[in-house]
């Protein structure tokens, strides 16, 4: 859970100009990172504090992020990181084949710069798990399917990629073994990346649809184990 010398650290982010929109980004972000879990409470004197806020802006940041539904609130007893759920998965799951194989299918010669994007977070996931800092996979892991969606170069779809990410996140919450969940797919991460820039397209789709099949079967069925009597 982030403190408020973590969220301190996030300042620099903001600036005199400071908007609720602003503040959503930088809490939409730790809650992609893993730092807010599902059903948690976002305390407004943490958040203020750390940030250097006035509560109004916190506010209505709170309201952005209800409406990508991210957060909720609850009556008489404040904001919470919302709590997703088996249909939310499968959702999610549809979204990422459209936007992520249509990302794919654009490509004839990958460019320079998203090659270094998309290899800096296949590199950095693989630091992460050498290392055994499996939310730090789980992290490197999105900005790798968050550079892919950037194929398109829609400030459109990168918009709604981060919204996507931090929903996949709390998703990803429902595994209690973070390495069973990450682990797998760092080979195949490297194996997307290798055919995209071989240019081996067709290659690259299929094996993005099959790892997001298993990805979703796996999530899927951990869902139902959990809600399991």
């Amino acid at each position: 859970m982030a403190t408020t010398d973590d969220l301190a650290r996030d300042r620099p982010l903001l600036d005199r100009t400071s908007t609720a929109e602003r503040v959503a980004g930088v809490l939409r972000d730790r809650i992609m990172e893993g730092q807010f879990p599902p059903d948690s409470r976002l305390s407004e004197d943490t958040i203020t504090k750390g940030l250097g806020i006035s509560r109004n802006t916190l506010r209505e940041a709170f309201r952005l992020l209800t409406h990508e539904k991210l957060l909720v609130h609850k009556l008489n007893q404040g904001v919470f990181v919302r709590k997703l759920d088996v249909a939310d998965v499968v959702d999610l799951y549809h979204v990422r084949r459209v936007i992520e194989g249509a990302a794919v299918r654009t490509v004839r010669t990958l460019p320079k710069a998203d090659a270094r994007a998309l290899a800096a977070a296949v590199d950095d996931a693989e630091a992460a798990a050498a290392a055994g800092r499996w939310a730090d996979v789980g992290t490197a892991n999105l900005r790798f399917h968050q550079a892919i969606a950037g194929l398109l170069n829609s400030p459109r779809v990168d918009e709604l990629m981060r919204q996507l990410c931090a929903e996949l996140r709390l998703v990803f919450h429902v595994m209690a073994n973070q390495r069973m969940l990450y682990e797998p797919y760092l080979p195949r991460n490297r194996e997307i990346l290798d055919l995209l820039v071989g240019g081996h397209i067709a290659a690259a789709e299929k094996t993005l649809d099959s790892y997001l099949a298993d990805a979703e079967h796996q999530l899927v069925t951990e869902y139902a184990t959990a809600s399991s009597p």
